[in-house]
């Protein structure tokens, strides 16, 4: 266990001793009030800007410019096979094989393509079990699924709430509510770790506890991918999807990935709503009728990628690669939010005032900590703001701060600490 201490001189040895110190340079850190660089702990929302982003995307600029049409078949990228090449670091961020990932989308146009094939109700098995209080999209893409098969949602959707006077929910409450459910249960469709509250839910269990009673299984990624280590394939998910703007980087309204297990590529069978780019590739130019999808989760694709995102999505995958990828981050994320959850608690305030939300277990929580503050909440995010700390509201009262390890400094963290400890002394007073 770190024993940490709040002085700037103790923040700055750590991030002289940080492997990792050098992967901040590839990223623009946005000027404060003071035009010096700010503390940025809203990664959750939206990630940073990679310095290689730019030329990424000039390059396809270039590309279009030089070649037009046939950029999709010559160049060093060619566009006709991009999302083929992202497949590999897709698959080592999400815990896959890269037949199990495709790089399309967007984050809930993919949520909706995998319900398509994964909530098939029945008259006796139409239940889909989901947190309350997931993400509005989330709750929205269920609510017309459901009534797309002309069912009641008040009827067909179950949603899980924490227990009285708690704020996370158990992971025994989440199986046996399955169990409950048993041969009622269609479909079970959660986050992988909760918006609100930053809680990482135990994604094999869960899975393994749909399974038993015949539910299909899949998660929301979005505050996941790039954050925590994931293992899809081994947890034998049966489907996923996630952003890529937030923890990886690939700017506001990037692509989004998918996940389909290995065990669904060979199933062409698999009702899925079709289009032109998932189709067999050796045939597609052929222009024939009749569907035949492409092997993997690459046969769920509609249209033909959207390159300049990708390309943008490319070079920031490659910058998790090269901080030696999820377990490097994970060790400096958890050192990160425990330096924050430290100087947090070392403002000895009564719950009354302000409270860490998010799980203290470090197995269930990734880079995010979010505060409750019952007093004067929003007062104290417009201090942070004021002093070049960008963090994330969300009402009533809730301020997320996210330590992001691929740019955030033990020294940001300390320089929370100290407008933290202001903040404090001010309400004192």
């Amino acid at each position: 266990m770190t024993s940490f201490d709040p002085t700037p001189g103790f923040a700055a040895q750590l991030d002289a001793q940080d492997p990792l110190r050098e992967s901040r340079r590839q990223f623009h850190i946005p000027p404060g009030p003071d035009g010096q660089e700010s503390v940025y702990m809203c990664g959750n929302s939206l990630g940073l800007q990679p310095r290689s982003a730019r030329g990424a995307a000039e390059l396809q600029f270039s590309n279009w410019e030089q070649m037009a049409v046939e950029g999709h078949f010559r160049g060093e990228t060619p566009w006709l096979n991009f999302h083929a090449r992202l497949a590999d670091a897709t698959a080592r961020v999400v815990g896959a094989k890269p037949v199990e990932v495709v790089v399309m989308n967007n984050l809930t146009t993919n949520l909706h393509l995998l319900l398509v094939s994964f909530y098939r109700p029945t008259i006796s098995r139409y239940k889909v079990l989901m947190e309350g209080g997931a993400f509005p999209s989330d709750q929205y893409a269920l609510e017309t699924q459901v009534k797309l098969h002309g069912l009641s949602p008040e009827d067909a959707i179950v949603e899980l709430s924490p227990r009285p006077g708690e704020h996370t929910l158990r992971t025994e409450d989440i199986t046996a509510k399955i169990q409950e459910l048993g041969g009622s249960l269609a479909t079970v469709v959660m986050g992988g770790i909760n918006y609100y509250t930053g809680q990482v839910y135990d994604m094999e269990t869960i899975t393994r506890a749909g399974h038993a009673v015949g539910a299909k299984v899949g998660f929301d990624l979005a505050h996941a991918a790039g954050n925590i280590p994931l293992h899809l394939h081994d947890w034998d998910v049966d489907f996923a999807c996630w952003c890529t703007y937030k923890y990886l980087n690939s700017g506001p309204g990037g692509v989004a990935g998918a996940f389909v297990h290995e065990r669904f590529a060979d199933q062409p069978e698999l009702l899925r709503l079709a289009g032109w780019w998932g189709h067999d590739e050796e045939e597609r130019f052929k222009m024939r009728k009749g569907f035949r999808p492409m092997r993997g989760a690459a046969g769920w694709q509609l249209s033909n990628s959207s390159i300049l995102t990708m390309a943008v999505h490319e070079a920031a995958l490659a910058l998790h690669d090269a901080a030696g990828g999820m377990e490097a981050l994970r060790r400096k994320s958890e050192l990160l939010t425990g330096y924050l959850e430290f100087l947090i608690e070392s403002l000895h305030l009564p719950k009354t005032v302000l409270e860490i939300i998010t799980p203290a277990d470090p197995t269930q929580r990734g880079c995010q900590l979010s505060l409750l503050v019952h007093q004067n909440g929003r007062n104290l995010f417009d201090h942070l703001m004021s002093v070049g700390i960008t963090g994330d509201w969300r009402e009533p009262n809730v301020i997320r701060l996210a330590p992001v390890p691929l740019y955030n400094s033990f020294q940001d963290v300390q320089r929370v600490g100290v407008a933290l400890s202001e903040w404090a002394a001010s309400q004192q007073g």
